[in-house]
């Protein structure tokens, strides 16, 4: 999955270095197909930001019930979600430079933990064809046997259905994006043909290496893998005892809270890049009069993320912004292979960056879009297909006022 989203972000990467303005997928399919396709396009990009900050949300929760289950009860969760949005939401409507310094300095906390949890555990990590121990072997300090053999893990794997493949690929959709929202801001950046491209790559890239080092480490740990709702924390607990629990409880909270951060900041520039070319009602194009950002939007948001997130699991809310974000991906990647015609040669500017292998990697990215997309239940693709129909909904209305104006 980490190939195939590769090679979307390849997409990404070509087509944003052709663009300066903020919007990111709204403008590329804009510029190759027109309004409508846009405006879709742009309106389920919103939809998976809204509705991912809302699975994000949820996930804090978990992470806050590993120490205290109270945590997940109602009015408990309901507090911490409102309370986390709320903060969050002050912050991106004071100021995009106050937003982005929260975002790294949280991007940091995250990765500490992670990179603790990897090194500690490698050496658990056997590349060879063996049974494992019982995993109480580490807190008993047996240093001679490893937990899991990697190779024994995989191969233990039971035959899976084309529907449990598709759950799992969504899932993991859901785990590596993120990169799409990479170039929406770029109207507010230095440069942005030329930074977007190699930020698209080394984001791709680098989750790639975390989430996969993660799940060899957390897999060869912990037998029963799927089994676990805090999965990295029960690992941790049994190679680093008790405070390395804690230490990676800690730094999902700290990983989840900088997410929502993004997604708060990418997720109304694009609703504001919508309004801001007549798609949606002036009102989401409004600029806070001192702080210079578009608050209605970020107020928007935010509402709609955590109600979403108070009405949700974490597992349903993840598959739901994984089918609303494949719509973006395949809008892009059939944008990349349009744009490259002569006919566009007078309305966008030259690429600064190339996808390799002529056509293959976009139609690549069509076909595993589409292809899971195809493998999503009934409930999923209705719950996706809504989403366009009131999109669809909202832009003849828009077009339908502004005509009467």
């Amino acid at each position: 999955m980490g190939l195939a989203s590769l090679s979307v972000a390849l997409c990404f990467a070509e087509v944003g270095s052709r663009f300066e303005g903020t919007g990111g997928p709204y403008l590329y399919t804009r510029a190759a197909f027109g309004r409508f396709v846009a405006f879709e396009v742009g309106w389920m990009q919103w939809f998976t930001r809204a509705s991912s900050q809302a699975t994000v949300m949820a996930g804090i929760a978990v992470a806050f019930g590993y120490y205290w289950p109270a945590m997940t009860a109602d009015w408990p969760r309901a507090v911490l979600l409102i309370g986390v949005t709320a903060a969050l939401t002050w912050v991106n409507v004071v100021g995009i430079r106050q937003s982005a310094w929260v975002v790294n300095a949280l991007t940091i906390g995250k990765l500490l933990p992670l990179a603790l949890f990897i090194i500690a555990g490698l050496r658990f990590v056997v590349l060879t064809w063996g049974s494992a121990p019982h995993p109480g072997s580490v807190a008993r300090g047996d240093p001679v046997a490893p937990l899991r053999s990697l190779a024994g893990a995989l191969t233990a794997l039971p035959p899976i259905s084309l529907r449990q493949f598709s759950a799992a690929a969504l899932l993991m959709i859901f785990v590596y994006g993120g990169y799409d929202v990479v170039p929406v801001p770029a109207g507010e950046a230095l440069d942005p043909r030329r930074h977007v491209p190699s930020a698209l790559i080394m984001t791709i890239l680098a989750v790639m290496t975390v989430m996969t080092l993660a799940q060899v480490v957390a897999q060869s740990v912990l037998p029963d893998l799927a089994a676990h709702s805090t999965p990295m924390a029960d690992a941790a607990a049994l190679f680093l005892g008790s405070g390395g629990a804690l230490l990676i409880g800690a730094g999902s909270v700290v990983s989840m809270t900088g997410n929502n951060a993004g997604q708060i900041l990418t997720g109304s520039r694009m609703l504001f890049a919508l309004a801001e070319h007549g798609e949606l009602p002036a009102f989401f194009g409004r600029v806070h009069p001192r702080f210079r950002t578009p608050a209605n939007a970020v107020l928007f948001t935010s509402i709609v993320a955590v109600t979403l997130a108070l009405s949700g699991s974490f597992a349903k809310l993840a598959v739901v912004s994984a089918v609303a974000r494949l719509v973006t991906y395949t809008g892009v990647a059939a944008a990349t292979l349009r744009l490259r015609s002569p006919q566009f040669a007078t309305v966008v500017k030259p690429a600064t960056f190339v996808a390799p292998l002529g056509p293959l990697v976009p139609a690549l990215a069509m076909i595993v879009s589409l292809a899971i997309v195809a493998g999503a239940t009934r409930e999923q693709l209705l719950g996706g297909g809504a989403a366009l129909i009131v999109g669809a909904l909202l832009f003849a209305l828009n077009g339908h006022v502004s005509r009467s104006a």
